[in-house]
């Protein structure tokens, strides 16, 4: 069916007609150095005065010349407001001028799209600083995840951003990693769930979502940042893969990052079969593939697959990358000199060029009544920056309380001997290096710690209360002592007598230890920052025990982006918390979980060594990755994936279905009570794990395949019922094609990976079943009322 159009209105340019009509017409006009210019970003920051943003250098960098670059347009804005400070109505001011300076430069008037990230918030002055993402595995709460990456994406569409680099849904497979803080976990079912929660918040708020990093790139050898992978395909798809093709299927998510890792030789960026043949054919992703960061020119410096600029950006582009991260390096005049000598087809252009057009069709951005005045700014004089100032504010009452949310839910509770919750204690020797540290809550890619670091002049822009001022406020009648006894990562114990000294007077420690993010050896957590063994950074475990020593009870609190083993904390500990980096709202959530006003209900998403140097720590692995009579390492952990204790006690009952035989094409449904039998209000989370005694290849022992969180007050039980599909069963067989085998297989309800309460015989029975991208991904849980 045809529509009418005004033959005064360019085709391309006509919101009557459909995204892929507009942009075929606009391609037919465009020439080589206009459609080139689509497929790359150029790195900027915003101007604190509110005038034009300016080129962003890097040591990667060529010079970037804008008056050059802009009469044939731009694809990209990189980090705006994630590059130096700049107030956020300011900030928008200055993003909204440049974008007048790109639509008026180029004959088409095609505005920039500009990206930031958002790994744990907005990444830019002033924005909330959420928990990390090994925070949200915690909470093992996709629902609250989701409003919290809702309420991100809404700030920055606020201020006129387009794009959000995030999530990761790297699996972890070796804790090592220094990335590990930006992970969801070691499950690839918890990874998948979390992270499509997160991308279906933060593309309800119009911003297109990211996945990260594809694929691969969390399972470097020996955990070393951008180390080759060395993993099979089977690995790969069973673990790796898992999440992305959830999130594809599930979420809506609009981009994919390649990884910068090469695995079997092949790197991410240069892969066919991954970024098209999986992605696209298979999965049926219709969005971009932007680069990661420098990604296209490591081809040439790092894999040494491509001898010039010209031959790794033809490489990308014919594996399925469209966008040249963050600034413009191998798809500028390198790519137009290939293209102009046959060296890259001209269709490998134009098929990256569709796909980056139709995306900016969809977001208005080809309109011809296209408004550059954000949200944040609609109606505001813009002629006066200084009057904008303040205007907008992106750490809101709403996003603390989303923060401070899911802080609570993310405590783990990993061991108490009845000392927590304190009671009312007259002294307090609050010790270890993240006592007094306002930015102990904050990972490597908050906005402090990614770049504040370099303005050490302008204050943080949000509140960030150490642990003994949150601790002094949650026990106001109790005396708060303090000292730091050691530094985060630093050889020197000459603190500690100090420290036991503080210590021998107190009714209790809290041994405040963990890690400090930052970037590239800057931190002990952090991109770039891997770590040798899993033992606690510099000389803390020896503060910690010197601290046990003293007889007196050591509350043991981590304020971490990795696990790490504890020694003899373990077990000389009065208690263990845990937290991962847990933002802004973070102290607070540890001293209520200290004091009682919290009863804890986090899960562990990665497992806790009880050995520094046994590697990989994993739950997910097979029989012979567990302990076993002929090694006399014992990589048992001592506190397994999922562990997570509460104040109140939990009674698992009744189980229906145990004994079923259903097809390899079926499905069965458990039922099962669980009971609050404690005094106080708590929430259980409720895990189905698969048990494979005998296939026909290698799988793990267990694996999670479905969880719940069941809130109950004293006395309270519900009856929950959950309804599991055979093709979770599934897993790639000996042809490389995933199937269900008939046989027996155990369902394991589980309070963790290592306390399972009810176990379900079930017999999967007839031929062995193919299946695809189309099965079913799920169990469905069912909660029903609580009653008595």
């Amino acid at each position: 069916m045809s529509v009418e159009t005004d033959p005064a209105t360019p085709l391309w340019q006509d919101p009557a007609q459909d995204a892929e009509t507009r942009v075929e017409a606009l391609i037919a006009e465009m020439t080589v150095e206009e459609k080139v210019a689509q497929l790359f970003g150029v790195w900027v920051g915003a101007s604190r005065e509110g005038g034009e943003v300016a080129p962003h250098q890097h040591e990667m960098d060529d010079a970037i010349d804008l008056d050059v670059l802009l009469p044939n347009g731009l694809g990209q804005l990189t980090r705006p407001f994630g590059t130096a400070p700049v107030d956020p109505a300011v900030g928008a001011l200055s993003l909204l001028r440049t974008q007048q300076r790109i639509t008026g430069a180029n004959r088409f008037a095609i505005p920039a799209l500009a990206h930031e990230e958002c790994l744990a918030g907005f990444a830019t002055w002033g924005a909330t600083a959420y928990p990390v993402p090994l925070s949200w595995g915690a909470t093992f709460d996709p629902a609250l995840v989701r409003q919290m990456a809702g309420a991100i994406g809404g700030d920055m569409r606020s201020v006129g951003v387009h794009q959000g680099l995030a999530p990761v849904l790297d699996v972890v497979r070796d804790a090592r990693w220094g990335r590990v803080e930006e992970t969801i976990g070691e499950d690839p079912y918890l990874v998948g769930t979390i992270a499509t929660a997160y991308i279906q918040g933060l593309e309800s708020a119009g911003i297109i979502a990211t996945l990260k990093h594809f694929a691969g790139y969390s399972a470097s050898v020996a955990g070393r940042n951008l180390a080759p992978v060395a993993m099979g395909p089977r690995e790969r798809a069973d673990v790796i893969l898992v999440p992305f093709e959830m999130a594809v299927r599930e979420s809506g998510v609009r981009s994919v990052m390649h990884a910068y890792t090469d695995t079997d030789g092949m790197p991410a960026v240069a892969d066919e079969w991954l970024l098209t043949t999986l992605l696209r054919d298979t999965w049926g992703f219709e969005g971009t593939v932007v680069a990661d960061y420098f990604g296209i020119a490591f081809l040439k410096t790092l894999h040494g697959m491509a001898g010039d600029w010209a031959e790794a950006a033809g490489a990308a582009l014919a594996a399925g990358v469209d966008v040249e991260l963050p600034t413009v390096k191998t798809f500028g005049r390198p790519l137009v000199e290939a293209i102009a000598a046959g060296r890259v087809p001209e269709a490998l252009i134009d098929r990256a060029l569709r796909r980056v057009l139709v995306q900016k069709a969809r977001l208005g951005l080809l309109d011809p009544g296209w408004n550059p005045v954000p949200p944040g700014l609609a109606g505001a004089d813009l002629s006066d920056a200084e009057a904008l100032r303040g205007s907008i504010d992106l750490d809101s009452p709403a996003n603390r309380d989303i923060a401070r949310r899911i802080a609570e839910q993310a405590i783990v509770l990993l061991g108490n001997d009845g000392t927590l919750p304190l009671r009312r204690p007259e002294r307090i020797a609050v010790i270890g290096p993240n006592a007094d540290d306002p930015l102990a809550v904050l990972g490597c890619y908050s906005f402090p710690l990614h770049v504040l670091v370099h303005h050490p002049d302008v204050p943080t822009g949000i509140g960030l209360p150490t642990l003994r001022e949150a601790l002094a406020a949650e026990f106001p009648g109790a005396e708060i002592v303090t000292a730091p006894g050691a530094t985060v990562d630093g050889p020197d114990t000459g603190g500690f007598a100090e420290a036991v000294e503080l210590a021998r007077g107190a009714d209790v420690v809290v041994a405040a230890l963990g890690d400090r993010a930052g970037l590239f050896g800057r931190g002990t957590s952090g991109e770039g920052c891997d770590a040798e063994s899993a033992a606690l950074p510099g000389v803390q475990q020896q503060l910690l025990d010197a601290l046990i020593a003293t007889g007196r009870p050591v509350v043991t609190t981590l304020l971490a982006g990795r696990p790490y083993a504890l020694g003899g904390a373990v077990e000389g500990a009065a208690a263990i918390v845990q937290s991962f980096f847990p933002g802004q709202e973070g102290t607070s959530a540890i001293a209520g979980v200290l004091s009682g006003r919290i009863n804890p209900s986090g899960r562990l998403p990665v497992s806790i060594p009880r050995r520094p140097g046994v590697h990989p720590s994993t739950y997910l692995s097979a029989r012979l990755a567990h302990a076993t009579e002929v090694s006399n390492i014992d990589p048992t952990p001592a506190f397994g994936f999922g562990h997570g204790l509460s104040y109140t006690a939990f009674e698992w009952s009744d189980l229906s279905g145990d004994g079923a035989r259903i097809g390899t094409d079926g499905e069965v449904t458990l039922e099962f009570t669980v009971r609050n039998a404690g005094d106080r209000e708590g929430t259980e989370v409720v895990q189905l794990y698969l048990h494979d005694p005998v296939a026909t290849v290698v799988q793990p022992v267990q694996r999670l395949i479905g969880y719940a969180r069941v809130p109950l007050a004293p006395g309270e039980a519900s009856r929950v019922r959950v309804t599991v599909p055979a093709d979770l069963a599934s897993f790639t067989g000996r042809q490389g094609r995933r199937i269900v085998e008939p046989g027996e297989l155990e369902l394991r309800l589980a309070a963790s990976s290592t306390d399972p309460r009810l176990v379900a015989a079930v017999t999967l029975t007839g031929p062995v079943r193919e299946v695809d991208h189309t099965r079913h991904l799920h169990a469905t849980f069912t909660v029903a009322e609580p009653g008595a």
